[in-house]
């Protein structure tokens, strides 16, 4: 009988370990009508849920631009550091979910013409696809949002034009938008719309220019979205990011702010991601 034990727990142990490795898919599609467009998606899936019939919470994770859907788990080491977080406890288990935004017009915002609307994607599309295809739990406390660089800004944007959809939002190494009025000929000019009217710049100003959004924020939201805001000493948008902070505390809007060593490259955002896991993780617990 003992030997008969022995040898189905050998047999039978490498099969359950297998079982509880998480995995991670970064090819994944789905059709968008407002795109017009099959939109790729990449997703990490917690040890256990092929074992488990739980739901889970979930962290959307947007990427820098020049990369797409694979940036976070290929550079990003996605699935080694979230595997670790929830190991040591330091992370609960979730559900990550990285979209592509460099399909067509590169961004995560709608554009001045309102002819290529990404973010109207995002709200009416994609998250309802993601929460309906995987079992996650599709409530704002359990809802989650990060991203770096213009992921960064697209956490920004998203969190706070939506503060009832998300319970925290880490921007990291953030692109906070265009600082003043003034600097919309720039934007202008990135964006190929030197023939655009006043009333278009103006009203996509105040929709993307971060600081413009605090300033106006309601005093009954500004205590809605759990804030972890993360940039470099050496980042070249590290004068944004600060203003945005300096911008929250005349606001009084509660907020964590970090400036640590380093640029913007992917040595700074894999030394954040662990944090950004706790930080979030901490909405999605109980105390």
């Amino acid at each position: 009988m003992k030997i008969t034990l022995a040898f189905l727990l050998i047999v039978l142990f490498p099969t359950i370990s297998i079982s509880q490795i998480s995995k991670v898919y970064d090819d994944l599609s789905m059709k968008s009508e407002i795109l017009n467009m099959n939109r790729k998606y990449a997703i990490y899936l917690p040890p256990d849920y092929e074992t488990s019939e739980r739901s889970y919470p979930v962290l959307y994770l947007l990427h820098g631009a020049g990369d797409d859907q694979t940036g976070w788990v290929q550079f990003g080491e996605v699935k080694h550091i979230a595997d670790k977080a929830i190991a040591e406890g330091s992370a609960t288990a979730m559900i990550m979910v990285m979209p592509d935004a460099n399909t067509g017009q590169r961004g995560y915002t709608n554009d001045i013409n309102d002819e290529w609307r990404y973010e109207d994607f995002f709200f009416e599309e994609f998250i309802p696809f993601i929460e309906k295809t995987y079992r996650i739990k599709a409530e704002k406390r359990y809802r989650a949002i990060s991203g770096l660089s213009m992921g960064g800004g697209g956490t920004f944007y998203y969190a706070l034009h939506h503060p009832e959809l998300f319970s925290s939002a880490c921007p990291l190494s953030a692109a906070t938008g265009p600082l003043t009025i003034e600097d919309m000929e720039r934007y202008k000019r990135r964006m190929n719309v030197e023939e655009a009217s006043d009333e278009k710049i103006e009203a996509w100003y105040k929709k993307y220019s971060v600081l413009e959004l605090i300033k106006n924020m309601p005093d009954d939201q500004k205590k809605a979205v759990r804030w972890f805001i993360d940039c470099g000493d050496d980042d070249f948008l590290y004068e944004g990011n600060s203003l945005v902070h300096i911008e929250m505390k005349k606001n009084e809007i509660p907020h964590e702010y970090r400036v640590r060593e380093g640029a913007h490259n992917w040595t700074y955002w894999r030394e954040s991601l662990p944090v950004v896991l706790s930080f979030v993780s901490d909405a999605f617990h109980q105390y």
